[in-house]
């Protein structure tokens, strides 16, 4: 089975299945209102350790441009509507994740 991603907009959860299996749930921060994430199906192009400025230790980027799972230097923001667009993630958790998921996994954002 491959991995994949769920991501509920609405509900401020990241979810890590292997085919129909649920591995593990994470908190999430997601965007705003003038800035929503966009829903939709997209794949992990690329990870970049240590991206610097708001994007915490690690940056994951998704098929549609400039977008991405990333971690954050403001954890109070986990579970809010406030980032533009992108998904954040504690450090620690995006750096779990990152170890679970190769690039290429797909990536499912809705409501």
């Amino acid at each position: 089975m491959a991995r994949w991603i769920d991501v509920s907009t609405s509900r401020h959860q990241l979810k890590l299945f292997d085919g129909n299996r649920l591995i593990k749930t994470y908190p999430i921060a997601v965007g705003k209102i003038l800035s929503p994430t966009p829903s939709g199906t997209y794949t992990i192009i690329n990870k970049q350790p240590n991206p610097g400025g708001p994007f915490g230790v690690l940056w994951m980027g998704l098929s549609r441009p400039h977008y991405g799972i990333h971690g954050t230097n403001n954890p109070a923001s986990i579970g809010k509507n406030v980032s533009h667009g992108c998904i954040r993630m504690f450090n620690h958790d995006v750096l779990d994740l990152s170890s679970r998921v190769p690039i290429g996994t797909g990536v499912s954002i809705h409501k």
